[in-house]
């Protein structure tokens, strides 16, 4: 067989392949597109998250989140220039605006200075604490009701996250201590989003990415070693390819909720768990220590029972709207 032979079947199988591909694709409900695109953006998050934790063994948590932040706004401004820039200004509820943006930035801050230093199924764990945190405070902070079934729920959550936190002298480090931070902080940004509904996910990234950007900035200056020399053009690559998985993965999970069902895709996030039990071991040799094992299985299966019940709740008063309606 000559070569150009070759060439012409090889380019006439992946013409193929492409073309199977696309029919599967099309042949997708919308529901099922949306479980795929949310298994995407997960594994993407788990990407990034072990990219990061690779880079801050070498380059400080500030130089990462400020590279990081310029790399994701490389992509956003161009998307937010055409939406118009009137919306970045003209947003609902300053304050809150900028309380989002404080939580955020604490969150990110917590994870590198936490995934320094543990394994990724642990910090994870912590992070998957964030829903049932929600759930408690949201009674206090937005005036929700919750029943003893969700009460019951968050308890079991609790007492997951103590398995794994394992609190002693010996276990209780600075890196656990910046997770449960770290979560807390992501849990009020998950509140303070809950109120900001009608602004655009654009403009809520933009300021998130700014807000993380300026204090990658003063990290960088107030920290000895701040800012090191990039060793090779890997390592840039790979500091710059930080914030385009991170925007790509965000961008998938909105796709994914306008796909389906948040009740269908949202319980998905629990897969990032998995992928980090992977990552860690293949690239990092991490194996998860039983306490981690036993309070991630509580954590996640109360988060999913508090999810479900909320939705259960959410249809009944929206069927209980509608009768009403249909009455008057």
């Amino acid at each position: 067989m000559t070569k150009g032979c070759w060439l012409d079947d090889q380019c006439s199988h992946w013409e193929k392949s492409e073309s199977n591909m696309s029919t599967m694709i099309r042949k997708l409900s919308p529901t099922g597109l949306g479980v795929a695109v949310m298994l995407l953006g997960m594994l993407l998050f788990a990407l990034n998250d072990a990219m990061g934790k690779w880079l801050v063994s070498t380059y400080s948590q500030g130089q990462v989140i400020l590279i990081r932040s310029a790399a994701a706004l490389v992509i956003l401004v161009p998307i937010v220039w055409r939406a118009g820039l009137s919306g970045l200004v003209n947003v609902e509820r300053p304050g809150l605006q900028v309380a989002r943006v404080f939580f955020s930035t604490a969150e990110l801050f917590c994870f590198y200075f936490a995934v320094a230093s543990l394994p990724l199924a642990d910090v994870m764990t912590y992070w998957l604490a964030a829903p049932i945190y929600v759930a408690a405070l949201a009674p206090f902070l937005l005036g929700e009701k919750v029943g003893w079934r969700r009460w019951t729920a968050i308890a079991i959550g609790f007492v997951g996250v103590l398995i794994a936190l394992k609190p002693s002298s010996a276990s209780l480090t600075s890196a656990a201590l910046f997770s449960i931070l770290g979560s807390a902080a992501f849990a009020f940004m998950m509140l303070s989003g809950r109120q900001l509904r009608n602004t655009p996910d654009t403009v809520l990234a933009f300021w998130q990415i700014i807000g993380a950007g300026l204090a990658g900035i003063v990290a960088v200056f107030m920290t000895p070693s701040g800012w090191l020399p990039v060793q090779s053009s890997f390592d840039l690559a790979f500091l710059s390819l930080l914030g385009v998985v991170a925007m790509a993965a965000h961008v998938l999970v909105n796709r994914a909720l306008k796909l389906a069902d948040a009740a269908t895709v949202a319980p998905l996030q629990y897969t990032l768990l998995l992928w980090a039990v992977i990552f860690g071991w293949l690239f990092f040799n991490d194996v998860p220590q039983t306490s981690i094992v036993v309070g991630a299985g509580l954590i996640v299966l109360s988060g999913l029972y508090i999810f479900f019940r909320e939705n259960t709740l959410k249809r009944r008063r929206d069927a209980a709207d509608r009768l009403a309606a249909e009455q008057v």
